[in-house]
């Protein structure tokens, strides 16, 4: 099925699932489509092999498209990014990925969630409002763009139970 026809009419096949050491290079490659300083597949191999991480894959018609990432501390996670494909993003996509995320990690015992994110990335921004995080502190100058710039973040919180 072509991808026009895929971002057209919907994400019906899309399927949560977990991520495995054969998904390193395909995430490496959308980690860096995404974030501008990406992580390499020995990286995203590495974390699938730490049993405190834990890393879902987003895929659609057979396809990668998307990734999330948390590492796991006794009853807590931190976010460590997710990720859809530029081509598929503004679908809900995320939402779908995201929510199974928590409720895995909820599965794991984990009570509260964390995550940054940059104050004025507002497609996150709105996903993280959505699935219920709340703004609980802000650390300034804490990304640093390819041009020097520094941004702020947001430290974002949920709690699970």
């Amino acid at each position: 099925m072509p991808d026009w026809w895929l971002r057209l009419f919907g994400h019906g096949n899309a399927v949560v699932e977990p991520a495995t050491l054969r998904d390193a290079r395909q995430l490496a490659q959308l980690h860096a489509a995404s974030f501008h300083r990406g992580w390499g597949a020995g990286e995203f191999e590495q974390m699938l092999r730490e049993q405190n991480t834990l890393v879902h894959r987003l895929k659609l018609h057979g396809r990668l498209i998307g990734f999330a990432v948390s590492r796991i501390a006794a009853d807590e996670a931190e976010i460590l990014s997710v990720a859809v494909s530029p081509g598929y993003r503004g679908r809900g996509l995320s939402r779908d990925l995201f929510l199974t995320h928590l409720g895995h990690l909820a599965g794991r015992g984990v009570r509260t969630v964390f995550l940054e994110v940059e104050e004025n990335n507002q497609p996150a921004r709105r996903l993280y409002d959505r699935t219920g995080f709340a703004v609980a502190g802000r650390r300034e100058r804490y990304y640093k763009e390819a041009d020097g710039a520094e941004l702020n973040a947001l430290v974002m919180r949920r709690d699970l139970s």
